[in-house]
């Protein structure tokens, strides 16, 4: 039985510890202004108008949306089961971009689709990278395992 060691240059663990960091202040960032538009969408913030409207309690695909959007920010903001919920929040944004905005223009300059094309990118590569080491879900299985 061989056993290894780790023979990584210190500086390579400095390079990983800051793009956890780095990575971490990403998804924060990032969910806590999806999570706001969550919120927009439930009747807070301004609302969808800025007057406080709210999308219709119960309308598919909008109150769902917002919903599913608003849970999903808080537990990729946290940490917990970021992988999965950044997957689903990419793909609710795709299907925003593709039912409401695409149908409007080809390119997203032209329907309104930036944010949520961007969105749907940016979940996707939360998904991909994980969401670095700073997570809630880290510390509870720290917890458990101690």
């Amino acid at each position: 039985m061989t056993t290894t060691t780790d023979t990584r240059p210190a500086a390579t663990s400095t390079a990983t510890k800051r793009n956890d960091l780095v990575l971490a202040a990403f998804r924060i960032v990032v969910s806590f202004l999806f999570g706001c538009h969550g919120l927009q969408g439930l009747g807070y913030l301004g609302g969808i108008d800025g007057q406080g409207a709210a999308v219709p309690f119960g309308s598919w695909p909008g109150w769902y949306g917002s919903v599913i959007e608003l849970v999903g920010a808080v537990l990729v903001l946290v940490g917990l089961a970021a992988r999965p919920v950044a997957f689903v929040l990419s793909g609710v944004m795709a299907y925003a971009y593709f039912t409401v905005h695409q149908p409007e223009a080809l390119l997203p300059m032209h329907n309104m689709g930036e944010l949520a094309a961007v969105y749907s990118w940016v979940f996707l590569l939360l998904a991909a990278l994980g969401p670095g080491a700073f997570t809630l879900q880290r510390v509870l299985r720290r917890q458990t395992a101690g």
